[in-house]
């Protein structure tokens, strides 16, 4: 059904002649169906018509259950100033694309003044939460692992390697101050972290999915930060950090002070880690007095942490300025 008819009101003191009222409504399909502001169930029930192109919208089961009669219908902009005529409010349901031919359309019958027009407003009936764009990847996700010919072999093993690349090209934005390069990365390793998760569903033996990899990281948060969400308190980082440490060290059942460093991390934040361990543990280990350009390496490393500088980015940070001379040196500019 394409077109709809109008009919005129009459007050009891002669014919309405006001142009009436036209409510674009906008639901976001982030949010359950059904769910929707005060507002825009007010605006459904007291409308004279609910109107919607599509007939398979998400909302409209909900809308019906709840006793609101929306015809099927996709009228011109014409067609719906005329149904609003006599005073009438027309609900338009809007579909995924904002029924921007009708709106273009209405724009036009106002700009030429042929008309008086019904009074026009747009009420998003549900709004999206913070976050909710993380719903579209995982659904993108989805689909490219099933229909992908390179994305639906890949394993974990397979994109380690990414995840690595992906992490030094986050830290090369932040260290260059680039914010559109920033999102973009941030984005990047993002990507990496819904791709292992939905890998993760197959696993025959020990499937997990995002919502498992939330919960799980969402629990540790809450859990290690009870002076935000219990009561305990902390007045400064250096609290903070050693609460963490010692819920950590709790949870993981750890020995040493050394048990979690991850060994195949570059080797100056391997050596910058186990100092600040150390150091966090109040531990007295004297560096190994072999000689040799490795434990020269160590020292400094060590020292750097101490100084609460990182020995990584201190070094990448002189390599850049020596590549900088290195280039000047052959004529070359960035």
């Amino acid at each position: 059904m394409n077109a709809i008819s109008s009919s005129a009101a009459a007050s009891p003191g002669g014919p309405d002649l006001s142009p009436g009222r036209v409510v674009l409504l906008t639901t976001s399909h982030r949010v359950a169906p059904g769910l929707l502001a005060w507002p825009a169930w007010e605006a459904l029930r007291t409308a004279d018509r609910v109107l919607c192109a599509d007939g398979a919208h998400p909302q409209l089961p909900y809308l019906r259950e709840a006793g609101v009669v929306v015809e099927e219908a996709s009228p011109t902009a014409e067609e719906l100033v005329a149904a609003c005529a006599g005073g009438h409010t027309v609900v338009v349901v809007a579909t995924g694309e904002g029924e921007p031919a009708l709106t273009d359309g209405l724009a036009r019958l106002a700009g030429s003044g042929r008309l008086a027009m019904p009074e026009l407003e747009l009420l998003p009936a549900s709004y999206d939460l913070p976050g909710a764009r993380l719903l579209d990847l995982v659904q993108v996700m989805d689909r490219i692992r099933a229909e992908c010919p390179w994305s639906s072999r890949q394993t974990h093993k397979g994109l380690a390697k990414y995840g690595i690349e992906e992490a030094y090209e986050l830290v090369e934005a932040i260290e260059d101050g680039d914010r559109e390069e920033l999102r973009e990365e941030l984005g990047d390793v993002l990507l990496q972290v819904v791709f292992h998760a939905r890998i993760a569903e197959e696993d025959e033996e020990e499937p997990f999915s995002v919502d498992d990899v939330a919960a799980t990281i969402v629990a540790k948060l809450i859990h290690r930060h009870p002076h935000v969400f219990g009561d305990a308190t902390a007045a400064t980082p250096e609290e903070v950090k050693a609460h963490w440490m010692r819920t950590k060290a709790v949870e993981k059942r750890r020995e040493s002070v050394t048990d979690g460093v991850p060994l195949h991390q570059p080797a100056l934040a391997l050596a910058a880690k186990l100092a600040s361990r150390v150091r966090s543990a109040g531990l007295e280990v004297p560096l190994p007095a072999t000689g040799g350009i490795g434990y020269e390496l160590l020292a400094l490393a060590a020292r750097a942490e101490a100084e609460g500088a990182d020995p990584e980015a201190s070094l990448r940070a002189a390599a850049r300025t020596y590549r900088e001379a290195i280039r000047t040196t052959e004529g070359l500019r960035d």
